[in-house]
């Protein structure tokens, strides 16, 4: 899985993704404080105990680099930016029954605006799986050499066997 780059500076229009996960009923919004125990219980539950640990690093700064999808008080979705390193987006994740809803390029739209606002002209994204939906929705393309992403010694390390 490798890492792939986009460009702030000329993200392309994000409007019709937002309209178009407003129109399924969902609100997208940047995560509160108070919401850290909710979201990474989320994730947990529709994803794993890594991404768990990498979404509550979100909870960490001020403002949190989290979005969330709500349905109601429902959590659909999510995504993080900021977290493991900098410069780098995600993870995120929509809860399986509700993909192809448009929430995931919403959620990504999101947090890469927001990185914009921050002051970053790229966004990494690491361990990438679906390539194709990121260069598709706002260009991103693969890093040059990144055939083993950033992430692939951790995983390996992580995945041994203790001797």
């Amino acid at each position: 899985m490798p890492d792939m780059l986009v460009r702030l500076c000329d993200l392309p229009d994000a409007s019709a993704h937002f309209a178009r996960a407003g129109a399924g009923g969902f609100t997208l919004r940047r995560a509160e404080a108070w919401e850290r125990a909710r979201l990474a219980e989320f994730v947990q539950s529709h994803f794993n105990a890594r991404w768990r640990q990498e979404a509550e690093r979100a909870f960490n700064h001020t403002p949190v680099t989290a979005y969330q999808a709500l349905r109601g008080a429902e959590v659909a979705g999510f995504a993080v930016y900021e977290c493991t390193r900098r410069g780098f987006f995600g993870p995120t994740g929509v809860r399986e029954d509700l993909r192809g809803c448009g929430l995931g390029a919403a959620l990504l739209f999101a947090c890469l605006e927001s990185m914009r606002e921050m002051g970053y002209a790229y966004a990494v994204i690491g361990g990438v799986g679906p390539a194709a939906f990121y260069e598709k929705v706002c260009g991103a393309f693969v890093i040059p050499g990144s055939d083993i992403s950033v992430y692939g010694p951790l995983y390996e390390m992580l995945n041994k066997e203790p001797a």
